[in-house]
């Protein structure tokens, strides 16, 4: 099992930075894919961008390309969400999420099998 805490949301002007970080426990944080959604009010939990073990393997979701960043340490158990240009439609609550299996491919919130309990981010007009 893995357990997965989300840290370094906040509040941020539009056109900010912020980066977010996920730390898993345990000791087969390379063998899971990492991925990062959202969740803003009212609307159902998107995705946002996936990683694949080694981090050769990237994927974002057309609103956050090129100015998302998802990228991994494994000796550190933590994955990282780069965020810039940041906009008042980003705002939600963003998750990280860990999946196991054999394809890196995973967009959809049922493929992933451990969540965080999500970090708010704010971005304001």
């Amino acid at each position: 099992q893995v357990q997965l805490v989300e840290s370094g949301g906040g509040l941020v002007q539009a056109g900010g930075s912020l980066r977010l970080s996920c730390a898993a426990s345990g000791r087969t944080f390379s063998s899971y894919v990492m991925g990062w959604f959202r969740q803003a009010p009212g609307k159902e939990r998107e995705f946002v961008a996936a990683i694949s073990w080694t981090g050769g393997n990237t994927y974002y979701t057309d609103s956050v390309k090129g100015r998302f960043t998802i990228s991994r340490d494994n000796a550190k158990n933590t994955v990282y969400l780069q965020m810039n240009s940041l906009k008042p439609e980003d705002t939600a609550v963003y998750y990280c999420a860990a999946a196991r299996g054999r394809s890196w491919y995973r967009t959809l919130v049922d493929e992933y099998d451990y969540w965080g309990q999500g970090t708010q981010v704010t971005v304001s007009s």
